[in-house]
Formats: C-alpha cells, structure tokens, sequence
C-alpha cells in the first residue's frame, strides 16, 4: 500500500471539522483519490459507503433524484443496498467521481446542515463549466488538491522512511550531504523521474524496478486522458489534442514558452485558450505564466498569452514524448540512468522542478523579457517564488553550466524586491556568490 501524505490533512480536516463541512479532494484522473478515501474510511471510521458516480446503479442514482426530501429514508435506503449499517457521528459517506453525478454534489449543503454522517467527495475534471454549469456549488465543502506522489512519497514506496529527512535537515541547514549520499539520492532521484508519481506506475516499476511495466502503466493513463478530452471538451477536442501532442516538443527547446506557431501559421492564443485552460482545469498540466512585473504580488503582472506548459506529471512526460514508439525505442530513459542527457535535459529537469514547486502554490510563475534593439537586457528566469514578502528567482542548470547571466541580470534589475536567489542543479548543496545552489531532488522544500 502506498502511503500519501493527504492523509493526514484528511485526518485533520475530520477532527477540526467535527462534520460542519465536506471535503473534497480533486485530482487528474488515476492519481489515487479512490484509493486513499477508502483507506481513510476504513481506519477512521466505525463504517462508511462508498457511492462510485462513474458505475452507480440505477437504482442507486434514483434515490438522488427521488428521495432527497426525506433523509431519514434516502439514508434507510443506502445502508439497505450497500449493506451497511450508519452510525450517527461515526460513519463516512464517500461520493467518488462526484463530477459524474453535480447533483449530488449539490446536496453537500444540506447533508452537511443534518449532521448524521460526514462527506468526502473525489473529483476529476471538476473545475470544467460542463461539470458545475447546473449546480450550485456548496460554500459547506473543503476543498484539497491531490498530486502525484513526491519524491518524499516514492521514497516511502521503495521503502526508505529514512532519508529524506536528513535531506530536509541539509536545506534547513544549508550544509551539504556529501559525495556518497548525494549520489545514492540522486540515483534514486532519476528513477523518480522516469516513473513518475502516478501510483499505478510506482506499483508496476517497484515490484522488481521494472521501467517497461511502469512505462505500460503510464500509456494506460496517458490513453484515458485522451478519453477524457474526448469526452469533456467536445466541440474544440481537436485543439486540446493539439495542444496536449506538443508539450514534448515545446519543452524540448531552449526557449520553453509555448509557441502557438508550431501548430500552424494562422494560430492564436484566442482560438487555443480555452484549450490550455481545459488541460490546466482538468489538472493534467501545470502552466507557468510570465509575471512581466517581478514583484511579490506576481498575479497582479501574470501575462496569459505568454505560458510555459508543464506535465503535471514528469514521468508521463517521458512516455508522452515517445508516445508514438516502443518502450524499447525510449532514449530518455537510458540517458537518464547513465547521466547522458543532452538536448532534452531542460525538458525533463525544468518539468520536475515545476511538478515540484506547484505542490505548495496554486500557480507557477517565470520571467521573460525581450528586447530586440538592446540583446543585453533579455533575460529568461525559469521560476519565479515568493519568500518572506521577498521576490526568489529560481534557475534551473546543468551540472556543467558555466554562467548565470540572466540571472545576474534579474538580480541587478529588481534588487530591492528580491531575497534569496536559487539554482537548482545536480550537485550537492552550495551557497557562492550569493547565490544558494540546491540539488534539484531538494525543489519541493522551496
């Protein structure tokens, strides 16, 4: 069993909640929200029923439609069909795949105004107008946002409970971890990398570190995503597709700003935004924006038209961008495990350290500047934080890089908003010239 660290939110949204609000957890398809609200109910709870919207009996769904009136009934009902007696206070009742089915995520606010029982919903594709268009949405619901699994997590899976908090000791610290462990995390971290965070991937590849099971597994998901666009973008699928096939090819360039071009001449960002919105909305990537004013609100500058786009998931990213061939003719994975990346190295590195920071913000932000008449004053920063009220410029390099300019520059330009300066690199912990130097596997302590 894969341990979340969700779960101890959830732990502490049911003691601090006391049954005044549901909670909803939301997430790409297969990242594990069934999983863990089940394992939640079973260890918290005296009993629970799990209401699965994506297979739910008829006769099950009429009871939504026909019996809300009457709870004592619609509940009568339920404990009736799933077999399961309810205890006042001390039974869960889980809503899965709630976006199947928005009226009965309508009813959250007067299931929760009763107070028998408390209510944990799982949601994909939640936040998409198709979804909520004919709901009112529930002011009674919490809402928590699952991702694939950490380095931290997949750590857990692999079995060492050990070493990420020494990592976390080194950043607090700012000391280096020496030679040996550094490497043996840093192997570790490259795995991390090929695989991914989606568990069913973990479990395929750790079951003997089987990559070809692991890559099976992401083609799997990566297959029902395109299902899913399909499905929930009808009428501008082609775009979202569009879109989607060109992250590879868009991240693998120096310049990693989507350009709208590479899908045609005539295309523009108002034809194509409802297609990156889809994708960000349905969580299945993590779109970076430029925040042309560096300051600490970054929102205030945020500059739509010009965005990086993330997998949300880097080890889908390395099946997606050989997606087309066999797991056989996959470069990336023999380039990352012998430390022979080339071309796409800021690819794979600059979509981890962004999979890594969006865990702790709601949005991604870069800075870039063109200036056709002066070349000096461009600058490209990769990521940008905010610390202590303070502006943080976040580069990512290779182990080989040899200069910082337009980090430098950044410096110099916008000195009295910025605090710390970050690079995030392969080598161990370095603090030089200012700048705080960090092994990449440390981006999620950011």
């Amino acid at each position: 069993m894969l341990k979340r660290k969700i779960y101890d939110e959830l732990v502490f949204w049911k003691k601090n909640s006391n049954g005044k609000s549901a909670m909803m957890i939301d997430g790409a398809r297969r990242v594990g929200k069934s999983f863990i609200a089940e394992v939640f109910a079973k260890a918290e709870y005296r009993s629970y029923i799990m209401i699965d919207f994506g297979r739910v009996p008829k006769d099950v769904l009429d009871l939504f439609v026909n019996d809300t009136a009457d709870f004592d009934l619609l509940f009568a009902k339920l404990a009736a069909y799933y077999s399961t007696t309810l205890y006042k206070r001390e039974s869960l009742i889980i809503f899965d795949e709630v976006q199947q089915f928005p009226r009965a995520r309508q009813l959250i606010k007067y299931l929760v105004a009763d107070g028998r029982f408390d209510y944990l919903e799982t949601g994909s594709l939640i936040r998409l107008k198709k979804n909520v268009q004919d709901i009112i949405i529930p002011s009674e619901e919490d809402h928590i946002e699952m991702f694939p699994l950490d380095f931290e997590e997949f750590l857990w899976a692999m079995g060492d409970e050990t070493t990420y908090p020494l990592i976390r000791h080194c950043f607090e610290n700012m000391i280096p971890l020496g030679n040996a462990l550094h490497r043996k995390i840093l192997n570790d971290f490259r795995q991390y990398i090929l695989v991914g965070g989606m568990p069913q991937s973990v479990l395929a590849y750790i079951d003997g570190k089987d990559f070809a099971a692991a890559d099976a597994a992401k083609r799997r998901i990566l297959k029902l995503y395109r299902e899913d666009v399909a499905k929930f973008a009808e009428g501008y699928e082609d775009k979202v597709f569009a879109v989607f096939d060109g992250i590879p090819g868009q991240l693998s360039k120096k310049e990693k700003k989507y350009k709208l071009s590479s899908l045609g001449k005539e295309a523009r960002f108002r034809t194509y935004e409802d297609s990156f919105v889809w994708l960000n909305e349905a969580m299945i990537v993590n779109t970076c924006f430029n925040a042309t004013e560096p300051h600490v609100g970054l929102a205030l500058s945020a500059v739509n038209t010009s965005q990086k786009c993330y997998m949300a998931d880097t080890g889908l990213l390395v099946t997606h961008a050989f997606q087309d061939g066999k797991y056989t003719d996959n470069e990336l994975y023999r380039a990352i495990l012998f430390d022979k990346l080339n071309i796409n190295e800021g690819m794979l590195m600059e979509n981890i350290v962004a999979q890594m920071l969006r865990l702790n913000r709601p949005r991604l932000y870069f800075y870039s500047r063109s200036d056709n008449l002066h070349r000096e004053n461009n600058m490209e920063i990769d990521f940008l934080i905010t610390e202590d009220k303070k502006v943080a410029p976040v580069e990512v390099k290779s182990a080989s890089y040899r200069s910082h300019s337009s980090l430098d520059k950044f410096r110099k330009r916008f000195s009295s908003f910025i605090g710390n300066s970050y690079i995030l690199y392969t080598k161990d912990v370095m603090v030089k010239d200012g700048i705080i130097h960090l092994p990449l596997y440390m981006a999620e302590l950011l």
